[in-house]
């Protein structure tokens, strides 16, 4: 599967930004999701998963109840909606895709380029 990510850009602090995600080919649905991040000097983070259905979801601890991760499996994208953003939320984010959702958490299988996200104080 092909990963596409969009969505990125300058932001002030306490706003919100939706990234989103599309995948190429007809498997899409059968995949598991998920973003994670890399700032300048840091390495690569987790920040969301979601199953192929999207009836579960993981966050890491630094995103709960700022940033939500859902699907569209007849469109074939994911999306990250971030809201109240901090600018310790600058990085570079990525889309991912793996078999299940503990595989795209820690080690998956395909990876889309990143988009830019920066938030200005």
């Amino acid at each position: 599967v092909q990963l596409q990510a969009s969505g990125g850009g300058l932001v002030q602090a306490g706003g919100s930004l939706r990234l989103s995600c599309a995948a190429s080919g007809p498997t899409f649905s059968r995949y598991a999701m998920g973003w994670f991040r890399q700032a300048p000097g840091k390495e690569r983070e987790f920040v969301a998963a979601i199953s192929w259905g999207g009836g579960r979801s993981n966050y890491a601890e630094f995103v709960k109840g700022r940033f939500t991760i859902s699907r569209d499996n007849a469109k074939n994208t994911v999306y990250l909606q971030m809201n109240s953003l901090k600018p310790e939320d600058t990085a570079v984010y990525y889309c991912a895709a793996g078999s299940v959702i503990v595989v795209v958490t820690t080690t998956p299988e395909f990876w889309g380029q990143g988009t830019q996200v920066t938030v200005s104080s």
